[in-house]
């Protein structure tokens, strides 16, 4: 009788605790939150900008029973918080609950005790209409942008959708993006009916959600530019027929270390040299003279590198 195979135990990996990192982690969470509180508060609740998540729910609530957003933010997200619960590492799931309370109580010390005033007039009778919404929605999706860069950037989280599309990724089909897109859609959507609805003004409900996208997108350019930064280095594939020549003319006039890797191309069905070299975006120019001084018929990619750890290169905070 064949035996099974001995189970191969997995290798345990243990993340060393650095507490002055954590005290970073904690004070990014904490100010991030804040952030966030101050785009819910000052934009994006008084012109009711809905662009999905929970926060865009809590949002539709507070328009149609006019209590605060805060309340519905935290009711909502601790369900799925425990929802997610179970695929997240410890310190995650704390610096998640940390979020998801933080910016619950920032939302609630702006817009209920300090009673701060929207930054730019809002009528709730015109909330779909006037450049004031625009730039309500450009300016609260790029502020609520930059507070969630900056909590992600602390290894936390604020809840939200994002917890919800992980658990239906696991188990269907589609990817977690799919599913984000998928879900603020559908918060959008409704926001879109229950505004045209209750205003009984079609066009309105056609508007209204029109700004929750605007807000969308520029929440997550936001967010994107938070996290990677401006790309301020470049990365460039070289393939040549003289690969030694030109590794030491890079190495001789621009001081840069080149890498040498293994290729084969199918079309000639040759091996062959590439040479990798990161370097910045001034230097892109000079790479490119160069290599054609050596070899004109040289083959260059170059493409964008968002962060460099070494010798060579600044890190990003």
């Amino acid at each position: 009788m064949p035996t099974k195979p001995a189970r191969t135990p997995r290798p345990r990996f243990k993340l060393k605790l650095n507490w002055k990192d954590e005290l970073r982690d904690g004070v990014l969470i904490l100010a991030g939150s804040a952030v966030c509180g101050i785009a819910y508060t000052m934009f994006l609740i008084p012109h009711h900008i809905v662009s999905g998540g929970v926060g865009g729910i809590s949002i539709i609530i507070n328009y149609l029973t006019r209590l605060p957003v805060s309340i519905f933010y935290i009711g909502l997200n601790i369900p799925i918080f425990f929802l997610g619960l179970r695929g997240m590492g410890l310190r995650y799931t704390i610096k998640s609950l940390a979020g998801i309370l933080a910016v619950s109580g920032f939302i609630f010390l702006f817009e209920t005790i300090l009673k701060i005033p929207p930054a730019l007039p809002a009528d709730i009778k015109s909330a779909a209409i006037g450049g004031e919404t625009i730039l309500s929605a450009a300016y609260g999706g790029a502020i609520l942008g930059l507070g969630l860069g900056i909590v992600f950037r602390g290894h936390g989280s604020t809840g939200g959708t994002d917890i919800v599309a992980q658990f239906f990724a696991k188990h269907s089909n589609m990817s977690v993006g799919t599913w984000i897109l998928v879900l603020d859609a559908v918060v959008i959507t409704s926001w879109g009916i229950i505004y045209g609805i209750a205003e009984a003004d079609f066009h309105a409900g056609i508007i209204a959600p029109l700004f929750g996208v605007l807000a969308l997108i520029v929440n997550t350019k936001v967010v994107d530019l938070v996290l990677e930064g401006f790309s301020y280095a470049r990365a460039a594939h070289i393939i040549t027929q003289k690969p030694q020549e030109v590794s030491w003319a890079i190495a001789l006039e621009m001081r840069r270390g080149v890498t040498s890797l293994k290729g084969h191309s199918y079309f000639t069905g040759k091996d062959r040299e590439v040479l990798y070299i990161v370097l910045t975006r001034r230097e892109i120019s000079y790479l490119k003279y160069v290599v054609k001084q050596v070899d004109p018929e040289a083959f260059i990619v170059i493409s964008d590198v968002y962060e460099v750890l070494g010798k060579g290169f600044r890190p990003r905070v």
